[in-house]
């Protein structure tokens, strides 16, 4: 039993759960590596297809934004062009039009036009508004005149510099320009026979008056007035009530100028106390009664289209006798 109990049997036996396992550790191995690659390549492959998808879906979204965009732009244009087109300065609508001349004609203030005087010019502006208008004198009329060429260019000119400035500061955005008068009333008729002297020279009447060393031409307005197309020219000024003052000579004369000039013919040309020696005979000769359309007692129309570039009226002889401003 001491023997026994002292020896230690040890049994070694080979086991084929052990090779076996050996072996199925290899093929596990080789099936887990080959399940890896088809994982690898099922990963790479759906990979590529989220990507063609994304990338394609990308394309196309792009391409409908950019026509959706091309169209909005071309419709935004047509919108704009179509816009540009039509939307033109807009006159003022009849009833607020009709108000302000009602108001004119019912005002109480000393100076202003009669009621006939002011709703012929008023006409004028209601048919070829909005327009450029040319305004010499500055008066009481002033802000209606601008008013009812709203949309429009108007323009005043006047002799008064400092009434100028007091009028530009009561009427904003209001345009005027001063200009300086060389002429007198009382030389009224040196000045006729020097522009009749000069009618193929410097006092033609198609000019660019701003180069003119004609006698009568108004050469010192903003050099910009002069290119303006101006379709109606209200001559109320300057002063020309005694012999010592300015006259409306040089207006005048400007004035029928700058209509046989104009690229927009024909021009209304309105000139205001018509019925003053100076103002009908300086009407008669460089507007021409064959172009005088209305009047009022104290207001003539002419309408100005084109005509010979040298001289002023048709059947104008040079010859014609002057009478005296004063007679």
């Amino acid at each position: 039993m001491k023997g026994f109990s002292s020896t230690k049997l040890i049994f070694l036996q080979p086991s084929s759960t052990n090779k076996q396992g050996s072996g199925n550790g290899i093929t596990t191995s080789i099936s887990i590596l080959v399940s890896h690659h088809h994982r690898v390549w099922l990963i790479a492959f759906l990979t590529f297809f989220t990507f063609a998808s994304l990338l394609t879906l990308l394309n196309t979204t792009t391409g409908r934004g950019l026509n959706g965009l091309a169209s909005s732009t071309s419709s935004a244009s047509a919108v704009t062009s179509s816009s540009s087109v039509s939307s033109g300065p807009s006159p003022l609508p009849a009833p607020v039009y009709d108000a302000l001349v009602n108001y004119a004609v019912s005002s109480n203030s000393t100076g202003k036009m009669t009621e006939g005087d002011l709703r012929a010019i008023a006409a004028v502006l209601r048919q070829r508004g909005p327009c450029n208008l040319l305004v010499f004198g500055i008066g009481h009329e002033t802000p209606l005149w601008r008013a009812l060429n709203h949309g429009g260019r108007t323009v005043f000119v006047d002799e008064n510099e400092y009434y100028v400035a007091h009028v530009e500061g009561r009427n904003p955005g209001l345009e005027a320009y001063d200009v300086s008068y060389t002429t007198k009333v009382r030389e009224m008729p040196e000045l006729i026979a020097a522009a009749r002297q000069h009618l193929r020279g410097e006092c033609r009447p198609v000019q660019n008056l701003l180069f003119s060393d004609c006698p009568l031409a108004i050469n010192d307005l903003p050099n910009q007035l002069y290119d303006v197309a101006w379709d109606v020219i209200l001559v109320d000024g300057p002063k020309g009530f005694s012999a010592a003052e300015p006259g409306r000579m040089s207006a005048i004369f400007t004035a029928a100028v700058m209509a046989r000039s104009s690229a927009r013919a024909p021009v209304d040309v309105l000139v205001h106390d018509y019925t003053r020696k100076v103002e009908k005979l300086c009407s008669a000769e460089f507007l021409c009664p064959d172009n005088l359309v209305a009047a009022t007692r104290s207001l003539g129309h002419f309408l100005i289209g084109g005509g010979p570039a040298d001289v002023f009226c048709a059947n104008q002889t040079a010859t014609a006798p002057l009478a005296s401003p004063t007679s």
